[in-house]
């Protein structure tokens, strides 16, 4: 069994699972016998790409939320005109804080290919336990970095959750420094309503302590420029 087989397999039964279909709905759905079906959840045999598609569609989910990537990563180059925060980096992380669980929430970028058009595809690991299994994670996200003169935008898709979309600003990332402020919004599940909260962005890993939570929770200063500007805003 190849590791495309297995990793594609895995794929279509947590999808399956999500939508909570059996293996004989969904193979009634294809028109295939449940044993196929099972088959290409693990990874014994191969899925052509017509039914590849054929599947993403009986799932309700994109088709590139079913490939293959190799976790190989690339690095931001300054040739083009990549702001000096990302500039040489090929991973970065983020922290924010949920104060409906009272903890951080920890967050790892791979950077994973530059586009014709010199964007970055990225992925996004949400609330992982361990670093070592980063991508074994609460929320995975999969999307694109962009940058512009006062600002730099992530704009990122769930990979298990197609209606969810959620975005990150990052301001004046052309100034370098250890870490940035940006300004995360998207979508939440308990309960289910629009959310935006600030983000810390960091090209290293930081210590989780006392003085990060009270860097990330809502401050008092933070609260009057809420009513100042009618904004939530990260700065």
């Amino acid at each position: 069994m190849s590791e495309i087989n297995i990793h594609i397999g895995k794929q279509i039964r947590t999808f399956r699972k999500i939508r909570r279909l059996t293996l004989s709905e969904l193979s009634d759905i294809l028109n295939k016998s449940k044993s196929t079906i099972s088959k290409y959840e693990r990874g014994e045999i191969s899925v052509d790409i017509e039914t590849l598609y054929e599947i993403a569609d009986a799932l309700q989910i994109h088709v590139e939320q079913l490939l293959y990537y190799p976790q190989k990563r690339t690095v931001i180059s300054s040739q083009n005109n990549s702001p000096a925060f990302f500039n040489g980096v090929s991973q970065f992380y983020s922290y924010l804080y949920d104060g409906r669980s009272n903890h951080i929430i920890r967050c790892v970028f791979d950077v994973l290919s530059e586009t014709e058009n010199h964007q970055y595809k990225i992925m996004m690991y949400m609330n992982y336990k361990d670093f070592d299994n980063y991508q074994n994670c609460e929320n995975t996200y999969w999307g694109f970095i962009e940058h512009y003169d006062a600002l730099t935008r992530i704009s990122l898709n769930n990979r298990d959750t197609p209606m969810e979309k959620a975005n990150a600003q990052i301001l004046a990332s052309y100034l370098d420094s250890d870490t940035k402020w940006g300004l995360f919004n998207g979508f939440s599940s308990r309960p289910m309503m629009p959310i935006a909260i600030k983000m810390l962005f960091s090209k290293t890993r930081l210590k989780e302590d006392a003085a990060l939570i009270n860097q990330l929770k809502v401050s008092k200063d933070d609260v009057r420029l809420l009513k100042l500007y009618n904004m939530l805003s990260a700065t």
